[in-house]
């Protein structure tokens, strides 16, 4: 079955940096678009990026999101990265990592076919 498996998450100050990682299995890899969400305490999930299939050329950012988050695949490890980078007090959440091969679903319409369990982050101020 398809498995998505979050890491690197943890405790960080604000201003420092983080790279999630999610590792993927029981699917062809390069054939799925990837994205991650996140939620926050009391808040419902939210899209934050995401990434088209095979080249994963093409990139789209929630608008919280542009300028300090970086999406990133390696169809060879089967994996997708979420580079942030001056993380705020407001970036806590869990964050999830997700696939389908509609690029749409992830980014426009948010209900991608496979989600991961999930990595909390927590910011300190």
């Amino acid at each position: 079955q398809v498995q998505l498996v979050e890491s690197g998450g943890g405790l960080v100050q604000a201003g420092d940096s983080l790279r999630l990682s999610c590792a993927a299995s029981g699917l062809t890899f390069s054939e799925y678009a990837m994205g991650w969400f996140r939620q926050a305490p009391g808040k419902e999930r939210e899209f934050v990026a995401g990434i088209i299939r095979r080249s994963g050329g093409s990139q789209l950012y929630a608008d919280s999101a542009k300028g300090r988050f970086t999406i990133s695949r390696d169809n060879a490890k089967s994996a997708v990265y979420l580079q942030i980078n001056t993380l705020k007090p407001e970036d806590t959440a869990v964050y999830y990592c997700a696939a389908d091969t509609s690029f749409h679903k992830i980014v426009e319409v948010h209900v991608p076919a496979y989600w991961g369990q999930g990595t909390q982050v927590t910011v300190s101020s």
